[in-house]
């Protein structure tokens, strides 16, 4: 018999902060964008080429931490992870070369995989009883919209009286600040039944299951739509959005620029996103994730269309922010939870981290082409719109999951 274990336990609460602050920090390289940039006069492609990296080292990361934190415990994991974070910070404050930051990108890759969603979202997942567990995975990410509420205008604010080599030194003390959570990160190991089968055995029914292959396939378009909009949102807003009328309500609150207004879309994404990730959580233990995600993946593609083809106005972004926001990370509770249904809780974090992989292949994609198609045509709009192609196909390709748990193969 189960043992009930309340919703908001210590695992709960210690995982939310260390995705917190983790994400957090990776929110906010957006905001680095322009200030790199004049201060080295560098192209707009260095340094999104940098962050496209540091997508991707999080990406091949993901399933490398997974599979860690289950052969040498979660906490080994999530502690090494954190190590990469802070030097790779450390480094990244004292390059002055692209190269030099497109390197020390993969360290703070690697960190963010160790301390995200992967290895978290595995560890809560445990600790959680059936009924909790699909609230349980939507309250953890939440938590890494909560970061993104805060970290993009807190480097804004940051750099108002601080060089960009300073604040990623705080923030490299921040992420390291996160291990005195770690003696909360205890969580029971999976059923007698998920022990008995190897982690060959697993994989081998994950890949031979068609229904998996369209999960990886699909989350590769939320990786490109959301590192893109984080990266280069700022920025675009600030170079093409109309501007503030003085005297307004946005001025009332202290956004007076077009560069103050990227940084605050960032954040009303992430709040926007709180609600709508706890929304898909409780969604997803009531009807099927598989027409969830199709859903989400829907709404993206015609909001996206419709900004686009839209002047952009600060009402317009303000619109955008929020019901983009409301479906940013909607995915991740959803397709975790699909994971765990259709393949057990014992080896989550290495299967979630595979289908992870395509997330973060999308994530290099949409930062480093947004950044090359910008040098070469001084616009974000054709970048834009492949994002609108990929999230339409992500939609199609989740209608034939079979959300039917496979049988096991017999030893």
């Amino acid at each position: 018999m189960e043992q009930k274990t309340p919703l908001l336990s210590p695992v709960l609460i210690a995982g939310c902060i260390i995705v917190m602050i983790g994400f957090a920090i990776r929110a906010s390289f957006g905001v680095f964008q322009i200030p790199i940039a004049e201060e080295f006069n560098w192209l707009r492609a260095d340094f999104s080429l940098a962050i496209a990296i540091q997508n991707l080292a999080w990406g091949v990361g993901q399933p490398i931490f997974g599979a860690l934190a289950e052969r040498v415990g979660d906490r080994k994991a999530i502690i090494l992870g954190a190590i990469f974070y802070a030097v790779g910070l450390v480094l990244s404050a004292g390059a002055t070369l692209p190269i030099q930051h497109q390197i020390y990108e993969v360290l703070v890759g690697f960190g963010v995989a160790g301390t995200g969603f992967g290895v978290v979202l595995a560890v809560v997942g445990r600790a959680s009883s059936d009924e909790n567990r699909s609230m349980s995975l939507a309250i953890a990410t939440a938590a890494g919209s909560a970061g993104q509420v805060f970290g993009a205008p807190l480097a804004e604010y940051m750099l108002g009286f601080m060089s960009w080599q300073t604040v990623f030194l705080w923030f490299a003390a921040a992420i390291i600040a996160v291990l005195a959570l770690l003696p909360m990160m205890k969580a029971p190991q999976a059923s007698k039944a998920e022990l008995q089968e190897s982690m060959g055995q697993i994989l081998g029914r994950a890949f031979r299951d068609p229904s998996y292959t369209m999960i990886f396939l699909g989350f590769f378009s939320c990786g490109y739509q959301l590192a893109f909009v984080t990266a280069h949102f700022p920025a675009f807003v600030a170079e093409v959005c109309s501007p503030i009328a003085s005297g307004g309500l946005l001025a009332g609150m202290g956004i007076t620029t077009t560069s103050t207004l990227g940084a605050a879309a960032i954040s009303l994404i992430g709040v926007a996103n709180i609600m709508g990730t706890l929304a898909a959580g409780w969604l997803g233990k009531r009807y099927s994730k598989k027409y969830l995600l199709a859903g989400v993946y829907l709404a993206r593609t015609v909001v996206a269309a419709w900004f686009i083809l839209a002047p952009m106005t600060p009402i317009t972004v303000i619109v955008f922010s929020v019901v983009m926001g409301s479906l940013w990370l909607a995915t991740v509770p959803l397709t975790s939870g699909l994971v765990a249904h259709l393949y057990g809780l014992r080896y989550m974090g290495t299967l979630y981290g595979i289908v992870f992989f395509s997330h973060q292949l999308g994530s290099f994609l949409g930062v480093w082409l947004g950044g090359t198609l910008y040098d070469l045509y001084g616009t974000y709009t054709y970048v834009w719109w492949v994002g609108v192609g990929v999230g339409a196909f992500s939609a199609i390709v989740h209608l034939p999951i079979r959300e039917k748990r496979p049988a096991a193969v017999a030893a």
